[in-house]
Parts: structure tokens; sequence; C-alpha cells
């Protein structure tokens, strides 16, 4: 009996969908939940678009946390269900407080309620967890009958997902774009409507080319705050300090990282998607950046445990948490894992408290090396 279905990446059972367990190591529960939060994030966006055509601005906390959304659901950021419910009831309070927006602007403007019908993601209310299990099962991506429709919209939603990505880290950095909010409100409410293929294939090219502009804006960021990738050699092996693994995507993670273990004795070393932070001038003033450990994303069982400290995920790739280091790893940012220490948003104007990760990395041997040498790289 299928009891979930998800095809979102390259590695899916049978190349077609996992339908009981993810590959990635995802539940049917999780996934049900990440799909109901989809749902209210289109919710979301079908109030912003409305909004929008009545030229009433659109504060961005609203298409910040789409992407938060978003970025929680691509495959191995978020497996914590507590850390989706929380989402979703989240999602349901912006929805409305939108939609009392939109309800009083629109009187407003036109001396009348609102009277349209509107898509379940934008009325559906609910306050229970067992109502989002319930509410799960109904709006996953086989709530879409025709199969080239689906597939249509999946291809956005996906699109999305990757924007999301790019445009959170921007964010974190200072950088937001009115352009790509409003395209991601009109592209996610466009997947609640039935619109001719041709529309939906238009709509599908066009996310294509947001994706780049949101790369380029990525790019701004990213140069704009820690300056232009440098052709640098990575070490690759360890010192014998004692050591901090820091894995994802996330810049501004690691400048605070290496901000608050300045002089402590602590190496910092980068893990898969960091490793392009050594290219960047702002990361080499600190000598205790170390180097880079460890390889692909789906080694991390074997390098994680054999690196004796604690670990950092900032972003995306982790994978099912061994016991040889569950007490040593810590997520932050979209990145959530059942029984694994969180670290908290950073509060408006601070910084993220790693002092329980440093603090830890005292009492803790240095990392076994896997491989010595260098990698060369920074070619931007």
């Amino acid at each position: 009996m299928m009891s979930m279905f998800c095809y979102q990446c390259q590695e899916t059972a049978g190349n077609k969908g996992c339908t009981r367990r993810g590959v990635c190591g995802k539940t049917d529960t999780t996934a049900g939940l990440q799909d109901l939060l989809i749902h209210l994030l289109k919710g979301i966006a079908v109030y912003a678009e409305k909004t929008a055509a009545l030229e009433a601005e659109i504060p961005h906390e609203y298409g910040r946390f789409i992407c938060e959304g978003l970025f929680a659901t691509i495959t191995n950021v978020n497996f914590d269900e507590a850390r989706f419910i929380e989402m979703i009831r989240r999602a349901l309070a912006l929805r409305d407080r939108l939609a009392a927006h939109f309800t009083s602007v629109y009187r407003n403007v036109n001396g009348r309620d609102f009277a349209e019908a509107l898509p379940d993601c934008a009325t559906w209310h609910a306050d229970d967890p067992e109502a989002f299990h319930a509410k799960a099962r109904e709006v996953g991506v086989l709530a879409t009958g025709d199969e080239d429709m689906r597939s249509l919209r999946e291809l956005v939603v996906y699109g999305l997902k990757g924007m999301a990505a790019y445009a959170d880290h921007a964010a974190i950095l200072g950088y937001e774009s009115d352009a790509i909010y409003s395209f991601m409100f009109k592209a996610l409410a466009a997947t609640t409507r039935d619109i001719p293929v041709e529309e939906m294939v238009s709509l599908v090219l066009e996310t294509g080319r947001m994706g780049v502009e949101t790369m380029a804006l990525l790019d701004k960021a990213n140069t704009a705050t820690y300056g232009k990738p440098e052709i640098t050699k990575v070490n690759l092996g360890v010192r014998n300090n004692p050591g901090i693994l820091i894995s994802g995507h996330d810049l501004k993670d690691l400048e605070e990282l290496l901000q608050q273990t300045d002089g402590t004795g602590i190496d910092v070393y980068t893990h898969g998607e960091m490793l392009p932070a050594h290219y960047y001038p702002a990361f080499k003033k600190y000598s205790h950046l170390a180097g880079n450990y460890g390889n692909a994303w789906w080694q991390q069982d074997r390098e994680f445990a054999a690196f004796n400290g604690p670990i950092i995920m900032t972003t995306n790739c982790i994978i099912p948490v061994k016991e040889a280091y569950k007490d040593r790893i810590f997520t932050t940012g979209v990145v959530g894992y059942p029984g694994v220490k969180h670290i908290p948003d950073r509060p408006a104007g601070g910084a993220k408290d790693y002092s329980e990760v440093i603090e830890l990395a005292r009492k803790c041997p240095p990392p076994s090396q896997l491989e010595t040498g260098t990698i060369t790289g920074g070619f931007a």
C-alpha cells in the first residue's frame, strides 16, 4: 500500500518515487507534514498575489517565510516532525494575518467585501497535530490527477525550492528582492488553479529564468560581504587541536563560528558544500580555519564518527544520524533531525550562540585523519 509519494530527488526508489519511506530516510509521516506545509505556503501565496494586484505592499516577512518553508522540504534538510508542526502553525497564522490584510484593502478599494471562491489551501483551518496528519494525506503530489499537469506543477514547485534556498541565504546577508518574492507568490498561486498546459509550460520556463536571477542575487550577497573568490589550495589533513566541523552552505554561520572560536585553540573544518568558503578573502584571516574534512554527503556516517568533535549542519545534506556521533551533532537554520540539538536563530542584530558547541569541542580529541594533501578551488 502506498503511504507516501515523493519523487523530488534523483535517487528515488526504482527511479520512480518513494512510496513507503524515502531513500533519504524520510518517513511517510514527515513527508505528509512537508506536503501540508507546502499546501499552506500556496495559501499564503494566493493572498499575497491578490494583495499585490491591489497595489498594496507585501512585507518581506511573507516572502522570507515561504523561502524558509520550501527550503525545509528539500531532500536531506529537515526530518524533524515537531519542527514541521511548528512551521505549519506559523504558516496558518501568517496566512490568516495576510488574509485579513487583503480583506481590509479589498474593502477599501472596492467598497464591498471580497466574495470569490478560494482554493482549499487558502481556507483550511485546524489547530491540532491529528488534524494536520489527516489533512496531509489529502494534499500531496498525487492530489493532482492529470499526470501532465501534475508534472508541470511539481517542476514549478521544485524550481521554487531551489530559488528558496538561494534567496534564504541571500536574505540572511541582508539582500532581498521584491521581484523574486513576487514571482514566487505568482508561481505558487498558479499551481492551485486549472490553467492551460501551454501556460504552465511558460511558467516552468519563467521559473528557470528567475532561478538564475536568484543565483545572481546570492552571488552578489556573498561577494559583497566576503569578497570575490580566489584560487586557493585547501588543506585536507588534520591538526592536533580539538576541532569543530561545519557543513552546508550558510557562510554567515561559518563567519560567526570563526569569530566565537578565535583564540580558543579550537580549529574549524569545513565539510561538503561549505568547502567554497575557503576561497573567499574574508575567511582567510582566520588561521584556525584548518581545512576541509571529508568527502561526499553520503559518507557522513563514517566520516562524522571519525571526526571526534562536534558537527554543525547549517543546511542540507544531513542523512539519518548514527549513534556514533548523535551526541556531537547540531542543526541550525532550516535543518532538523529528531533528537538532535538545534541552535536557535540569531536574535535581531545579534549572532547565533555557539557556546555549547565550543564547550563540547574542548572535551573532544582531535579529528582522526582521513586523507592528506590539498585540493585547489576558487575558480568561481
